[in-house]
């Protein structure tokens, strides 16, 4: 079976509505509306449901930008990449490099000034930095890096399409920048090596004292990799208007009356999806639908939906598990609950989950996307959350399984404890 065909299971018992924003069957909308569970959905109607999408999710791109790919490996089994056995390749030599560094850090600035000069001066590469980051006056007013600056190529966020013209990225600074690097492109990702210039660096596994051999060895085409999902992320909110009328003066008059427009906005999100209360001091109170069914309704301070690579931020100080980024799954942490039964779950990465706000809730709920973003989300807005087919790859100092242990005994001290002393045979005696 190739992999990329669609795997249809007929036994299931659920529905899909599509994520394009396509109508489910007025009969599945009755249902959801008188917030039945799909876990007791009668034997009688399970036949009129059919999931017509794989719950593994989607096969995620294997070209990163314009010259990246992923290296076919001979010995795959049914096409199916080992994820141990990703490594980085180049159709063509790379040209292009975004180098992304923390803004107004004082810290970096000496790592930034060596790697561009690096680069373009050794490697002959045409450097592309965000506009503000030349705006720094420990920058613009450094004559000696004057003449550096004048050969990148700059742009500014939400404004100018890069995505076509960068072949790899470097971030210089902590996790933070490898989340801005993702925002940057809502659909292939050029691939990333980040280097570790920040206070946590749970996703920067490479060290800067070496940065000239490391850099070398990535624009070679020898490095492995690791493809870390994105949430692709659909937010539809209704606008109510007074409807206006203009009279044969020209004047506009107004009946009172109201009609409604939706507007649709679509995000990629590499750590997290995180409904809350905002700043209401009522309980955040949402509905939360998989694959069209009301599965639960979440009362608390909120939820998260993260991805594998998200598990280890907001979702495991929430008290959820860590997940290794390889794993094809999303998770589900909701926030200071107020029920003592509702834990974290993981679901399959192929499912479609939907949040919208209760029609019983005493006040809007806010959501921001990987931190960024945040927007109110009102009655009749939804939130839509599927697997994205354009992950990030990211560049390994070793290999996934290596770089994700040595992140969690470095950076969140994982199971660190003064160990047990030991018990000589005298001591077993008393």
């Amino acid at each position: 079976m190739d992999v990329g065909e669609e795997v249809r299971v007929e036994a299931v018992p659920y529905c899909c509505s599509t994520f394009d924003g396509g109508e489910v069957a007025s009969r599945s909308l009755v249902r959801r509306n008188r917030k039945t569970r799909s876990l007791s959905t009668s034997s009688a109607s399970s036949s009129e449901y059919r999931r017509t999408q794989s719950l593994h999710g989607p096969s995620p791109v294997t070209t990163f930008g314009p010259k990246a790919c992923m290296l076919q490996n001979p010995h795959a089994v049914m096409h199916i990449q080992d994820p141990a056995s990703q490594r980085l390749t180049w159709n063509k030599p790379p040209k292009s490099v975004l180098v992304i560094k923390k803004i107004r850090d004082a810290s970096l600035l000496q790592p930034f000034k060596e790697l561009c000069v690096f680069l373009t001066e050794v490697k002959d590469m045409i450097v592309y930095v965000e506009k503000k980051v030349l705006e720094d006056p420990a920058i613009s007013g450094d004559e000696n890096f004057g003449a550096i600056t004048k050969k990148f190529c700059t742009f500014r966020e939400d404004l100018d399409d890069i995505s076509n013209r960068v072949d790899f990225i470097i971030c210089l600074g902590g996790d933070g920048t490898l989340l801005y690097a993702s925002s940057l492109f809502q659909e292939s990702v050029p691939p990333v090596m980040a280097f570790h210039l920040g206070s946590l660096g749970f996703l920067t596994p490479f060290k800067f004292d070496t940065y000239q051999s490391q850099v070398t060895q990535i624009i070679e085409g020898n490095a492995a990799i690791i493809l870390r999902s994105r949430l692709k992320v659909r937010v539809l909110k209704e606008n109510w208007e007074k409807k206006a009328r203009v009279d044969e003066k020209g004047i506009i008059l107004t009946n009172g009356d109201m009609e409604t427009s939706r507007k649709s906005v679509q995000y990629q999100v590499l750590n997290e999806v995180v409904v809350d209360r905002g700043p209401s001091s009522y309980l955040s109170n949402v509905d939360l639908f998989l694959d069209g069914h009301l599965i639960t309704t979440v009362q608390g301070d909120g939820v998260i939906v993260s991805t594998p690579t998200g598990s280890t931020a907001y979702a495991v100080a929430a008290g959820a598990s860590m997940i290794h980024p390889n794993v094809p799954a999303i998770m589900i942490t909701p926030i200071c609950p107020h029920s003592l039964s509702f834990r974290p779950i993981v679901v399959p990465a192929g499912v479609e989950l939907k949040i919208m706000l209760s029609r019983d809730a005493r006040n809007t709920a806010w959501v921001s996307f990987d931190g960024r973003k945040r927007q109110e989300i009102c009655h009749g807005d939804s939130i839509t959350i599927t697997t994205s087919c354009f992950p990030v790859p990211s560049i390994c100092f070793r290999d996934p399984v290596n770089d994700w242990f040595e992140s969690l005994a470095q950076c969140l001290h994982w199971n660190v404890r003064k160990k047990q002393n030991y018990l000589s045979s005298e001591d077993e005696e008393f």
